[in-house]
């Protein structure tokens, strides 16, 4: 059984990596999961929808002449579940600020203590 693009398969994840993730094909094949197909929202950390050993349903967007394997998840789920675009959740205006607003913080506290850590070494 060749791999062939567009077909779905039943793969074991891997690997983990920053920028996506390694799924092991039938056959014994590998193919990578970029992280902007793991799932239809951005994705921070890919640590937060997959692990190592979980087993995924894969489409395979295609296949290189030097062997390497592209697949997507988001993909397999959309024409699996036969609906059109999924709608994310209304998330209500204070919601969204609530969030940007700890976000925020959480940057503001990182570049504080970059910036404390500079000025610790200039001192020196």
């Amino acid at each position: 059984m060749s791999i062939e693009t567009g077909s779905k398969y039943q793969g074991k994840v891997s690997g983990i990596t920053h920028f996506g993730a390694f799924v092991e094909l039938p056959e014994g094949k590998t193919g990578l999961v970029h992280i902007s197909e793991v799932a239809d929202q951005y994705v921070k950390d890919i640590n937060e929808f997959i692990k190592v050993g979980d087993d995924v349903t894969v489409k395979v967007l295609k296949v290189g002449d030097d062997g390497k394997i592209g697949l997507s998840i988001r993909k397999a789920q959309e024409k699996g579940q036969g609906q059109g675009r999924k709608r994310e959740p209304k998330v209500s205006f204070e919601d969204k600020m609530n969030r940007f607003l700890k976000d925020s913080e959480e940057n503001l506290a990182t570049l504080r203590k970059q910036s404390d850590k500079k000025g610790g070494r200039s001192r020196r």
